[in-house]
């Protein structure tokens, strides 16, 4: 019997800025990962696992593999909704996939981030268990 994977989601908005257009006037293909971490920082405050909540347990979680799907673009002024996906996994490590829409609910783009824990205290030395506080906190959303 195959075991479906956990997920966690929450919804935000960003405004395009007209920093983030190219000389087209469409969002540069770069910006995605901001509004990735947009999501996920938004994420992070609505669940209880900010970064900074992570920093103050003593860890901090760099991303160790990105990728983004380009389907519409987006211009200055859009008013882009992220949806900003938990997937729940076994290792030590925080995936999250990632929706972004137009303000005509449109999929433009679709990412998927991985970031691993490393300790934040001491030399950066990558945690190969499941730091504790983590796993409280997803027991904490139902997550296990």
């Amino acid at each position: 019997m195959r075991s479906e994977k956990k997920e966690l989601e929450h919804m935000s908005q960003v405004r395009v800025r007209f920093v983030e257009t190219d000389p087209l006037g469409i969002v540069w293909h770069g910006n995605y990962i901001q509004y990735f971490e947009d999501g996920r920082e938004s994420f992070g405050r609505k669940h209880g696992i900010s970064y900074l909540d992570q920093k103050d347990h003593g860890y901090a979680t760099p991303i160790v593999k990105s990728s983004t799907d380009h389907k519409l673009p987006l211009r200055y002024g859009d008013i882009a909704t992220i949806r900003t996906i938990y997937v729940d996994s076994p290792a030590a490590k925080m995936v999250f996939r990632y929706e972004v829409y137009n303000q005509d609910n449109k999929l433009v783009c679709t990412g998927e981030t991985v970031q691993v824990f490393v300790d934040n205290v001491g030399n950066g030395e990558l945690a190969l268990t499941i730091p504790e506080f983590f796993m409280e906190w997803k027991k904490k959303v139902n997550l296990i």
